[in-house]
């Protein structure tokens, strides 16, 4: 009975032990081809939704470049001479860019994002100080001109932050 017995383990270990090695090994193998397809599907998804970010990222500096005081003086003419009228027209202006993009928050930065928020805020702020100040819309002008000219725009210090963003995603 000892015999049978150790001719049985004699038979069943080499297979136990060919078998557990052959499924470990086969686990491994399927555990390797599903990161290798993970890893290819995710490659395969950022060069999907690349350009698609840059064209997000493009619009959002076309849009603080549109939105830059000194520049909007100079491309918006007044509809007016009160300067509470012409500061109206630029923030309607700010306003509608602001809305035709407002999409893309879904394909930049949540930094980026709240960037270009706090500069539309500032700008438009600012704006409305210095008509203020300002007799009619061409003093105006020439305010908005002469306060930037001397500082920098926060329009500036997004778009910095919107360049650093892209030269990290092609990169």
């Amino acid at each position: 009975m000892e015999d049978q017995l150790l001719a049985s383990i004699a038979y069943v270990l080499p297979a136990a032990v060919t078998g557990y090695i052959t499924y470990y090994m086969f686990k491994s193998y399927l555990f390797q081809q599903n990161s290798d397809k993970k890893l290819q599907l995710l490659s395969e998804k950022k060069k999907d939704s690349l350009p698609i970010k840059l064209q997000a990222y493009e619009r959002m500096l076309l849009f603080c470049e549109r939105m830059h005081p000194s520049k909007m003086v100079m491309r918006i003419q007044p509809i007016s001479q009160i300067s509470s009228d012409y500061v109206s027209l630029l923030i309607l202006t700010i306003e509608q860019e602001f809305e035709h993009n407002l999409v893309q928050q879904l394909y930049i930065s949540d930094e980026a994002w709240n960037g270009v928020l706090k500069a539309k805020n500032i700008v438009e702020n600012k704006l409305q100080q210095v008509a203020k100040n300002a007799d009619s819309s061409s003093h105006f002008q020439e305010l908005i001109l002469k306060e930037f000219s001397n500082n920098s725009s926060p329009t500036e210090i997004v778009i910095a932050i919107l360049k650093n963003e892209v030269a990290k995603l092609i990169s």
